[in-house]
């Protein structure tokens, strides 16, 4: 048998995939609660809606749906991504955008665009793991500075771009971030800009959970208090409209949008047609900020079931949160332990699921004592009889 191994690509050797999906597999078992993944709330996703809209416009529309599009997408989606961005400020003269399939799509292109190998990028640490993995396979280096309860880290941020020479962007989800639900506060915000412009940065701003607020305040976004366009930003339909419809934009300088465009020409040729124009129908016909407050409405709901779970199973002084405003991500620490793999085996065991927090750390094989929830999911029962499970668990060996 030919041994493939030889012929990947030094770059592609040591990448390693995702362990959420690894975990996927183990959980097949339909006993075992999942507060693991990372998924909307499948219960509110506007099926029937969505379906006679898909059969009125291949009735109607076959060509159109069907035939090729423009590689930076349909000029009435591009419109529908416009406005989203524009309630948040995220929009300027001088811009343009580009639909992607999907926010991740977005991103990784954007890296493409500007990593070289041994190239410098900052990020929040933790972080995305999915972004982590489209930068680490650019070859570049990754510098982390620590998340607070009220996002990066600005002192550290200042230390790190004071320390290396350059470094080419910095990366962040500054509201209701990945995987820690925390939300970076108006003046690091401002504090972030400031250092991008003194050492001469991009900034990266991925904002998929940004609409998905239930208590609190909103804060500006990056990108509408960037008055030099250093902000490029990335948007997703798929948490308040469906992520199987894998719809995403990018917003930034014209200039950097049409080198991304061509490497998405090469990527994919375009987003598909079919669901771009189902999304622009979906826009038309209905509200969809009526639709985004049901989600709100849930989630919320959820949070709360699991938060006060866990103050009810959890073993008191033992794990330390941060109770999100928004989004779908709650993060968990256990400081009287060095390594959280072992209890996430034993969650397994246990029918629940948890991620280690080892999953979003530059060093994934450091040991690691968080771990990450989610809320979205899981209906309020399983969450309440999931974090009971976990609480047996935690109690039974911090």
């Amino acid at each position: 048998m030919i041994e493939y191994s030889e012929f990947f690509s030094d770059r592609v050797k040591p990448m390693k995939g995702s362990a959420i999906r690894e975990m996927f597999k183990r959980m097949a078992d339909p006993e075992i609660i999942s507060l693991a993944g990372g998924n909307p709330a499948s219960e509110l996703f506007p099926g029937d809606e969505l379906s006679k809209i898909a059969g009125k416009i291949l009735m109607t529309s076959p060509t159109l749906a069907l035939q090729y599009g423009t590689t930076d997408g349909y000029p009435k989606m591009k419109d529908c991504a416009k406005a989203r961005a524009e309630k948040v400020g995220a929009y300027s003269d001088g811009d343009s955008i580009i639909i992607t399939t999907g926010a991740n799509q977005g991103i990784d292109l954007t890296a493409k665009a500007m990593i070289n190998k041994e190239d410098k990028i900052i990020v929040e640490n933790p972080s995305f793991i999915g972004s982590l993995n489209a930068f680490r396979s650019y070859e570049c280096e990754l510098i982390g500075v620590e998340v607070e309860s009220d996002g990066m880290n600005m002192d550290k941020l200042e230390e790190a771009l004071k320390n290396n020479n350059g470094v080419k962007f910095i990366y962040t989800i500054p509201t209701f971030q990945n995987p820690t639900g925390t939300t970076m506060s108006l003046a690091k915000r401002k504090r972030m800009l400031e250092l991008a412009s003194q050492y001469n940065v991009l900034i990266l701003e991925d904002n998929p959970y940004g609409d998905l607020r239930f208590s609190g305040e909103d804060v500006a976004t990056l990108k509408s208090l960037d008055t030099e366009g250093r902000v490029i930003y990335a948007g997703s339909f798929s948490k308040i409209l469906s992520p199987g419809m894998r719809l995403g934009y990018i917003i930034g300088n014209s200039t950097m949008l049409e080198k991304i465009e061509m490497l998405k020409q090469v990527n994919d040729v375009h987003t598909p047609m079919l669901t771009q124009l189902m999304c622009v129908e979906f826009m038309k016909k209905y509200n969809i900020d009526d639709y985004i407050e049901k989600n709100i409405k849930l989630y919320g709901e959820k949070c709360k079931a699991m938060v006060d779970a866990m103050e009810k199973y959890f073993p008191a002084g033992k794990v330390e949160w941060v109770t999100p405003e928004g989004g779908i991500f709650l993060w968990c620490k256990c400081p009287t332990i060095d390594d959280i793999a072992p209890i996430v085996d034993k969650c397994l065991e246990k029918k629940v699921a948890i991620v280690p927090g080892s999953n979003f750390a530059l060093d994934i094989k450091a040991k690691n004592n968080q771990f990450r929830l989610n809320y979205s999911s899981a209906p309020i029962e399983k969450i309440v009889e999931g974090v009971r499970r976990l609480g047996e668990v935690l109690t039974e060996n911090l």
